[in-house]
């Protein structure tokens, strides 16, 4: 997630003296990848703040499009993987 508020250390005074607009931070997601299992299932979805897609162009959409789609391909396959891994590890009597 993206903050708008400047990491420990920016301040623009002293960081002794922080006001409560600098202290709460505002947290806007812009892209999500999200993977979901049920059963041996694994599915990836991918979703971008509406505002942002509003403002790209249409060949920058397309680019974003196509970058997600192999990001969610790629997440989702190594999820799977671990997740096979975990699942065939046999319980033991430690």
């Amino acid at each position: 997630m993206a903050s708008a508020t400047p990491p420990s250390g920016q301040s623009n005074g002293n960081p002794a003296q922080t006001t409560d607009t600098e202290s709460a931070s505002s947290e806007v997601e812009l892209l999500r990848v999200q993977v979901s299992r049920k059963g041996s299932q694994v599915d990836a979805q991918w979703a971008i703040h509406p505002q942002l897609k509003l403002d790209l162009l249409p060949n920058e959409w397309q680019e974003v499009t196509d970058l997600m789609g192999k990001v969610s391909t790629i997440v989702g396959h190594r999820f799977s993987q671990i997740l096979s891994q975990a699942d065939s590890d046999p319980p033991s009597n430690a």
